[in-house]
């Protein structure tokens, strides 16, 4: 027996879970830098394969740049890992030279200034000729952390894809997400991070936890006021809110659910910073 709706009445939350949400500015999309540079990584190879200009080198990839922080600011990175399939045609010599200049071209080169070399880590365990699903199967939910903050956040555990906007897994994810962004879109907080928590059957959130940078309670208190006030965080509300019935998930299989640019499709709707003068 599953949770519904009738007569126009909210419906309860599909299973009981938590979700995050978080934002920060160490980059133009307010996400944490890691993660931003290894999507831009693999979008900007994409990009030149599809055009022809990229040759050799097959459409499964992924990334990783680990960077160190002081002060809670990226100051520079420190490693990067890359596999890319590729044609039996290259060696991995000629893999690497075609590989390194994404490197230079989706990361600051403020960051790259004391990367050794030998920390450039490009196919790793040898050739990667066979990719895809002839390659490595598996489940939906995988690679969670990489749809959402690389790590920089907790998650929920719930995957995205998959799922029917009406979970909470799903749609609580994209509106805590919604709003840490506009919190620090406004200049409240350097970072936030947003947690909801839901029961079955209860449509409301059981509880709404902010975490800013300077953990200012007053202002915590301020914004969960703002939030309870403006926004409702039932699983219909959020559907409404952020349109979540239209089909505009196909986008959302590669580079990531978060730091995306919404389109007039409708597509990244919760990546909007339309609610900025609310938290000023």
């Amino acid at each position: 027996m599953g949770v519904d709706s009738k007569d126009n009445k909210d419906e309860g939350a599909g299973d009981q879970g938590i979700m995050f949400g978080y934002a920060c500015n160490e980059t133009e999309e307010l996400m944490p830098a890691p993660i931003h540079y290894s999507h831009k990584i693999l979008r900007l190879m994409a990009e030149d394969r599809k055009s022809g200009s990229l040759k050799g080198i097959e459409p499964d990839s992924k990334s990783q740049v680990t960077m160190l922080y002081e002060n809670e600011k990226p100051v520079k990175v420190t490693s990067v890992v890359i596999s890319t399939q590729h044609s039996k045609d290259l060696n991995q010599e000629k893999v690497r030279d075609s590989i390194i200049p994404y490197i230079k071209k989706s990361i600051p080169k403020n960051f790259l200034t004391d990367l050794d070399p030998k920390e450039i880590y490009i196919n790793p365990t040898g050739q990667f000729i066979i990719g895809g699903p002839d390659g490595d199967t598996g489940l939906t939910g995988r690679k969670i952390i990489v749809d959402t903050y690389g790590g920089a956040a907790p998650h929920g555990g719930g995957a995205f894809s998959g799922k029917d906007p009406t979970k909470v897994d799903r749609s609580a994810a994209y509106a805590s997400r919604y709003l840490a962004k506009n919190i620090v879109a406004a200049g409240v907080s350097d970072k936030c991070l947003i947690q909801l928590a839901y029961a079955i059957g209860i449509s409301k959130p059981l509880s709404i936890f902010i975490k800013l940078a300077d953990e200012d309670e007053e202002k915590v208190s301020n914004i969960k006021k703002i939030i309870e006030n403006n926004f409702n965080l039932s699983p219909r509300g959020i559907r409404e809110m952020l349109k979540l019935n239209n089909p505009i998930y196909e986008i959302t299989s590669a580079y990531g659910h978060f730091g995306r640019k919404h389109t007039d499709k409708g597509e990244f709707s919760w990546e909007k910073i339309d609610k900025v003068d609310l938290f000023k």
